[in-house]
């Protein structure tokens, strides 16, 4: 059986393709270190502003202190055609008051979760990215997406 050939790609299409595979996906993974020790599990954004993504968290979940000991995270989309999106960067505390309030009311389950905006289990993070990898599902290859 021969190999399959992915269609080439141009830098130019990159961005685009890489935002449709996280919009399809919906839900990446969230990578973290604890200790010596990697731990991954699904997230759900609360906001996308291209490749920075804004994860809602609670303050006591273990990946809380994960964080404040590393901020070093990566998050990973999966869609279901297997195309992938890897978005290594530093998870940094939403200090943003405005935009912590169009999140809020963006989200109606926050609200309803947590009641108030100033519930002390609040947690937003913006991942900043440093680094955005695309790859189409037999290509066997990422390609480097520009950070705007």
């Amino acid at each position: 059986m021969p190999k399959p050939e992915p269609p080439k790609l141009t830098p130019g299409q990159l961005p685009a393709l890489a935002k449709e595979t996280m919009e399809k996906a919906k839900f990446p993974m969230l990578a973290t270190i604890d200790g010596d020790r990697p731990r991954v599990r699904p997230v759900s954004p609360v906001r996308t502003d291209g490749f920075t993504v804004y994860v809602a968290n609670l303050a006591s979940y273990s990946k809380t202190t994960q964080i404040q000991v590393n901020p070093k995270v990566e998050l990973c989309y999966l869609d279901d055609d297997h195309n992938q999106v890897r978005i290594a960067g530093t998870a940094e505390v939403l200090k943003d008051r405005a935009v912590l309030e169009e999140i809020w009311q963006d989200n109606k389950l926050l609200r309803q979760y947590l009641g108030s905006i100033d519930n002390p289990e609040l947690i937003v993070y913006r991942v900043v990215p440093h680094k955005v990898s695309y790859m189409q599902e037999w290509a066997l290859e990422y390609y480097q997406i520009p950070i705007d």
